[in-house]
């Protein structure tokens, strides 16, 4: 007689997913109650799945089950259960989705959070893939039985106790879908009384595309609010359906309700948030616009819907004009997409507008946080560029820190003979300020904009103008300064610095592309600059960061010829009396100037010819 008892196998843990459950199970986390929000969202992500499968006629087992969500809880026993009837998992997919870390660089990220010594907000949980996983935060040991949607499809128990290694065994189960149970840890139990499961249902998962049923009571509103009338949605509906769909908990900025009828139509609600989400940057964690056809979900990151500088936007964007089965591949093409993209952008940027002119303290803290992603849409969305000049701003040498102005701002207060918008870019404001470049421009009061933004280095120059004006950085040699400026003093005597300039140069050689007297200069003695076809030294800089075989181009010196420091040189070197210390002053003025612009190559060198030079002075 042969055993027919199930072969149960067991499997370790990737690396990486040890890490990560390591840090999940022994970090304190601030929200444990959002694991309830994870596994329903990822219940829901199940029933979208089958529910895609059916719409595309393909063979479901079950195809007349109903699409729900259960949960089930047992307040004297402490155990927690949640079962969909979705798609449901493979053995493969318990393998290689659940025994694997869900996305690149998530590790990374949770344990740099760890490594601050900051608590790990359940929050960002559900932000970086690791929704499952939020179970070991109220269970010691978490069991999945689950059959996959494929008719011919076996059912499987996988259990882990979340250190190191899972067990997959096969399983007799009549129905499709996925049911995940535990008992509750001795401090979550609390999860276990109904009146707090249904609170964190209504405050996460009120908007779930599926009943869900406790006790077989449906517990969330499933509505599409999208579909309803501006004036019959409430704010506070509004800003739960935000939470809902971000994961944000606090209140949106503001929000666009659109119903949208003509060749194409279509109906939205986007929602733009009040602060920046984590790795905001990162394009494999970014998520995107919802796609739904006539209220059915078609996928929660489609990036055709609007361009990538407005991807900040969340929200959700029904078509009556889409097919139910549409494919991605479908979606990248339709020129559906492509006109509710057009739409979508010029309401984003109605409303930014709106906001700029009529609610400026709001448009300011919109731009403090995605003012970045808005100057990428300046050199790429031709189409807007304008629309979008009007909306970004700077800090400049006429505002106080922490405050912008605009483009328009800057011209109406451009001096009558000025023809260019002048730039300074650098890491931070502070450092910008001390430039010598800077010397001339306040001394005639030109305004400069002050740029710290690491976008601007690649985004100002390439947007060459505004308003007939040329953007031109106060660090090129090529300034076209106002006629009328005053123009640095000339001196208190005739000294002659022409031969020192040759001098200058002759000692300095390849280091510089040129010696000149300067116009920019007032107090400061010399500064470098970039050639006609040189990069500033903030552009200089990030070029090296980039690739480090790059060597940048040969700056010009200017000299502050009415400075004492250079005419004294100039007439010690006329007498010849000490060329040594000339020499030696050459030299450290140079790399006094490199050191300002944060190019010195030898501080050390630096440091010890202005040791040597002070030794002579105080003999």
């Amino acid at each position: 007689m042969t055993d027919s008892t199930p072969t149960l196998h067991e499997y370790e843990y990737k690396a990486e997913m040890k890490q990560l459950l390591h840090l999940i199970i022994h970090s304190l986390y601030t929200h444990p109650e959002v694991f309830l929000r994870e596994l329903i969202s990822n219940a829901s992500d199940a029933l979208n799945k089958v529910r895609f499968l059916q719409l595309s006629d393909s063979a479901v087992l079950e195809p007349d089950a109903p699409l729900r969500i259960a949960i089930d809880i047992d307040k004297e026993a402490h155990t927690f259960s949640i079962t969909d009837s979705g798609i449901g998992m493979t053995k493969d997919d318990l393998i290689d989705r659940i025994g694997t870390v869900a996305s690149s660089g998530t590790l990374e990220f949770v344990s740099s959070i760890k490594a601050g010594n900051a608590p790990l907000d359940g929050d960002l949980i559900g932000r970086f893939g690791v929704g499952f996983y939020s179970a070991f935060m109220v269970a010691d040991e978490v069991t999945i039985e689950t059959r996959h949607a494929d008719p011919g499809s076996q059912g499987y128990r996988w259990k882990s106790v979340g250190e190191g290694r899972f067990t997959i065994e096969e399983i007799d189960l009549e129905h499709r879908g996925t049911r995940i149970s535990f008992t509750l840890k001795e401090d979550a139990k609390e999860f276990s009384e109904d009146w707090r499961v249904r609170g964190i249902i209504k405050k996460y998962s009120n908007f779930v595309d599926f009943p869900i049923l406790i006790a077989e009571e449906q517990v969330n509103t499933v509505t599409a609010l999208w579909h309803r009338a501006s004036d019959a949605v409430t704010e506070e509906e509004r800003n739960e359906f935000y939470t809902f769909l971000s994961n944000d908990p606090d209140p949106p900025l503001g929000h666009l309700h659109l119903h949208i009828e003509g060749r194409y139509n279509f109906n939205a609600l986007l929602f733009i948030p009040r602060t920046a989400p984590p790795r905001l940057y990162d394009l494999a964690e970014r998520r995107s616009l919802h796609l739904y056809a006539s209220k059915v979900f078609i996928q929660d990151d489609c990036r055709e819907l609007a361009p990538e500088y407005l991807s900040f936007i969340t929200g959700v964007i029904d078509s009556e004009d889409l097919p139910l089965n549409v494919s991605r591949e479908v979606t990248q093409a339709s020129p559906v997409l492509a006109k509710i993209n057009e739409v979508v952008t010029s309401r984003v940027l109605g409303l930014l507008d709106e906001w700029s002119k009529s609610e400026p303290e709001k448009y300011a803290t919109f731009f403090s946080a995605f003012g970045s992603l808005l100057k990428m849409g300046a050199t790429s969305d031709f189409t807007n560029r304008e629309r979008i000049l009007e909306l970004l701003r700077f800090e400049t040498t006429k505002t106080e820190a922490g405050t912008r102005a605009s483009f328009r701002d800057y011209v109406s207060r451009m001096q009558a003979e000025q023809k260019d918008i002048y730039y300074l870019v650098g890491e931070h404001r502070d450092l910008l300020e001390r430039s010598p470049n800077l010397e001339y421009f306040r001394k005639n009061d030109l305004e400069v904009l002050l740029l710290s933004d690491p976008v601007d280095v690649f985004s100002i120059p390439a947007i060459f103008e505004f308003d007939s004006k040329r953007l031109v950085s106060i660090e090129k040699a090529d300034l076209n300064i106002p006629a009328d400026a005053e123009t640095p003093a000339a001196g208190a005597d005739d000294t002659d610095t022409a031969p020192l300039l040759a001098f200058i140069k002759e000692q300095l050689g390849d280091a510089v592309e040129d010696v000149v007297a300067s116009k920019r200069l007032v107090d400061s003695a010399a500064t470098l600059v970039a050639g006609k076809k040189g990069m500033d030294a903030q552009m200089e800089r990030v070029m090296k960061l980039m690739d480090k075989e790059y060597s940048g181009s040969k700056r010009i010196l200017e000299l502050n010829l009415a400075h004492p420091l250079i005419r004294n040189l100039a007439r010690l070197h006329a007498s010849g009396a000490d060329e040594a210390l000339v020499k030696d002053c050459v030299q450290q003025i140079y790399q006094g100037a490199s050191l300002i612009e944060n190019t010195l190559d030898a501080p050390a060198d630096f440091v010890r010819r202005m040791t040597e030079i002070m030794e002579r002075a105080t003999r």
